[in-house]
C-alpha cells in the first residue's frame, strides 16, 4: 500500500482529525457510527456529498466540522443558507472544486474516500497529493485510474489501507511485508448476490427492487447492483491487482453465499489464512482507523455455535460474465479498466432508472469495450477522457437495447 503495513496512529493527546468523501452513503454512515463510539479520539473536521443537503446538514449539525462540500453547487447553496439559519459556523463549499478543497484539508489527518463511481477520483487524489492516511473505499479510483494513483501514493507519501471487506480481509492475512514469495495466490471471496443460482432466462425479467435486495450486506444502490451482476467483484478484483502488487493470474474469486469468510491468503506450503466475521462494514472501517490497533466497531460478534455451514463454489460465468469482463479488462491493460467501469456505471444507472433490462448490462460493457480503443494514459486528465468516451458509446449502446 504505501510501502508499509503500520499506518499512524495519530496524535496521543488530540483527537484525530477525520475527513469523510461521501459522507451521506453507506459507508459515510456507517463511518460516522465507528467514529461516534469513540469521541476521545477521533473528531471530525470535513464532511462531502453530492446533492443530498438535507442528509448533509443533518450530519453538519450533530458532528460541527469546519468544513462541509457538495458537488451540486445548487444543494450546496441551499445546505450553506440552512446552515447560517440554523446557527452553524461550518463553512460550505461548492463544486467539484469545492468537495477537492475538502479532501486535502491541512487539519485533516486521514480521510475515508467514500465517494460511489469515478466522481471520487479526483477528490481521492487531492488527499494522496496532500499526503493523507486514506481509508480507500472507492473502488473505482483505483480501476479507473491503476499504476497512476498507486504511483501518486508513493510519490506523495501517502498511507492507503483497503475498507473493502474483501480487500481489508487480505490485508489482515497478509504478513507486515505484504505479498511477498511465500504467497501463491490470494482468494476474493462473492457472496453470489440475490440471484445466485439463476440462469440467464430467468435474470431477464429482474427488476431494480429484486438487485437492491442484497441477502447479507447492507450497501446503497449501486454497489447492490454491481454485487448482483457480479461486477462488483470484477471491480475489486481489479482493485486487488493494484491494491497488493499482484498479477491477475495469482488472483481467484470463490462464491461463499454466507458472507463469513471475507477473503483468504494462499501460502506455498498449503496454509490458507482467512479472515472472518460477521457481514458488516462497520468491522474493516474501524479496522483502518485504528490500523495497527483495534477498537470496538459495533458489529455483532460472529457465533460460531450457530453456523449452519460455510459454502465455497466456481462463479457462474455464463449467468454473471461481469466478472469475466473484468478479468479480461485487467489483463488488456492501458485504459481498458476506465472503460469498463464507465460503461457499467451508465449501464447500471439505466437499470436503475429501468431504461435497461438487467442482462443488458454485462451486454452494455461488453460492446462499450469492444468499440473502444484502450490506450496507456500519461496522466489523470488523459484517464477521465476516455472515461468520457465510454460513457457516450454506453449511452448510446442503451439507447439501442431499448428500443
Amino acid at each position: 500500500m504505501s510501502g508499509d503495513k503500520t499506518a499512524l496512529s495519530g496524535d496521543t493527546t488530540a483527537p484525530e482529525a477525520v475527513t469523510i468523501l461521501g459522507a451521506t452513503g453507506s459507508i459515510g454512515r456507517q463511518t460516522l457510527d465507528v467514529l461516534a463510539r469513540h469521541p476521545q479520539r477521533y473528531r471530525v473536521i470535513g464532511l462531502t456529498a453530492g446533492h443530498r443537503w438535507r442528509e448533509l446538514a443533518e450530519q453538519c449539525l450533530t458532528w460541527r466540522p469546519r468544513f462541509a462540500a457538495l458537488a451540486d453547487p445548487a444543494a450546496a447553496e441551499t445546505l450553506r443558507n440552512h446552515l447560517r439559519e440554523a446557527g452553524s459556523d461550518t463553512e460550505v463549499l461548492a463544486g467539484h472544486e469545492g468537495v477537492a478543497r475538502v479532501a486535502a484539508l491541512d487539519e485533516a489527518h486521514t480521510v475515508v474516500a467514500a465517494i460511489v463511481g469515478a466522481a471520487g477520483v479526483r477528490p481521492t487524489l487531492a488527499a494522496v497529493e496532500a499526503g493523507k492516511k486514506i481509508l480507500l473505499a472507492n473502488k473505482e479510483t483505483l480501476v479507473v485510474t491503476g499504476a497512476l494513483f498507486m504511483d501518486a501514493v508513493r510519490r506523495h507519501g501517502a498511507t492507503l489501507l483497503p475498507v473493502d471487506s474483501e480487500h481489508n480481509a487480505i490485508f489482515q492475512c497478509l504478513p507486515r511485508e505484504g505479498v511477498g514469495p511465500g504467497v501463491r495466490r490470494l482468494l476474493l471471496t462473492a457472496s453470489g448476490g440475490p440471484f445466485l443460482g439463476w440462469d440467464r432466462g430467468r435474470l431477464e425479467a429482474v427488476t431494480p427492487e429484486q438487485a437492491v435486495r442484497h441477502p447479507n450486506w447492507d450497501m446503497g444502490p449501486k454497489i447492490s447492483v454491481d454485487s448482483a451482476t457480479l461486477m462488483n467483484k470484477g471491480l475489486e478484483f481489479i482493485e486487488a491487482c493494484w491494491l497488493f502488487d499482484v498479477p491477475p493470474a495469482r488472483i481467484d474469486v470463490v462464491i461463499h453465499p454466507q458472507s463469513v469468510v471475507h477473503s483468504m491468503v494462499e501460502y506455498l506450503d498449503g496454509s490458507v489464512l482467512a479472515q472472518m466475521g460477521t457481514p458488516d462494514m462497520r468491522t474493516p472501517i474501524a479496522c483502518a482507523l485504528s490500523w495497527p490497533e483495534r477498537l470496538e466497531s459495533g458489529a455483532p460478534g460472529l457465533d460460531f455455535r450457530t453456523l449452519a455451514g460455510l459454502d465455497f463454489r466456481a462463479p457462474d460465468d455464463a449467468a454473471f460474465p461481469c466478472l469475466g469482463l473484468a478479468r479480461q479488462a485487467m489483463q488488456a491493460g492501458g485504459a481498458a479498466t476506465a472503460v469498463l467501469n464507465a460503461a457499467n456505471e451508465e449501464a447500471v444507472a439505466a437499470f436503475l432508472d429501468r431504461r435497461l433490462g438487467f442482462n443488458g448490462i454485462p451486454a452494455v460493457v461488453q460492446d462499450t469495450l469492444a468499440a473502444l480503443p484502450a490506450p496507456d494514459c500519461a496522466d489523470v486528465d488523459a484517464v477521465m477522457n476516455v472515461d468520457s468516451e465510454a460513457r457516450v458509446v454506453a449511452r448510446r449502446l442503451i439507447k439501442e437495447w431499448a428500443c
